[in-house]
């Protein structure tokens, strides 16, 4: 699947007046999802930001909350994708179900939902990953222009997901 640079600059730019004029972070996030789903498609799409110091990453955006809900922490212990991802400051593409299986410890849900293909696109600021854009569809959905593609969409992240961090953050501090 080819994506037209057309299609790829009205989307940034509808996400861009989203982050401009959205209300909440929400909006923003999905304008942000729909984008992604007309270019380039997704069975799941959700947002991570990072906390506890960069020990776990807490989802603040999913569209399938029942599957993967709001809130929901993930440990970030080292692996192979977290170096890629995390210390690499790279976006990583899992084409087949095997690469899924050898990214994350929630595989089997992810089979479960049809899906076997994913791009994490790191958000990043001043060379610090705050955390990721997912996507996620079926095996070999994704060409690697994708990539690319998507990764535009991550600096309309940061802010939010920079307030996101620190709101959590602040929430699960220790009482004085």
């Amino acid at each position: 699947m080819s994506i037209n640079a057309d299609v790829v600059l009205s989307e940034l730019t509808a996400a861009t007046d989203a982050m401009v004029r959205a209300a909440t972070p929400s909006a923003l996030y999905q304008r942000i999802d729909r984008a992604v789903k007309t270019l380039v498609g997704h069975r799941l799409f959700t947002l991570l930001v990072v906390v506890e110091g960069g020990r776990e990453v807490e989802r603040i955006y999913s569209s399938d909350p029942v599957a993967y809900p709001l809130t929901g922490r993930k440990p970030m212990g080292p692996t192979p994708w977290g170096d890629h991802v995390i210390k690499g400051l790279q976006p990583w593409h899992g084409r087949t179900m095997a690469d899924i299986r050898w990214a994350f410890p929630d595989h089997a849900l992810i089979e479960s939902l049809g899906c076997g293909s994913c791009i994490n696109i790191p958000v990043i600021v001043m060379g610090r990953m705050i955390g990721t854009m997912n996507v996620l569809d079926a095996e070999n959905a994704y060409a690697d222009e994708a990539v690319a593609a998507l990764a535009l969409f991550a600096p309309l992240l940061a802010l939010p997901f920079s307030e996101a961090a620190r709101a959590i953050e602040g929430s699960s501090a220790p009482a004085a």
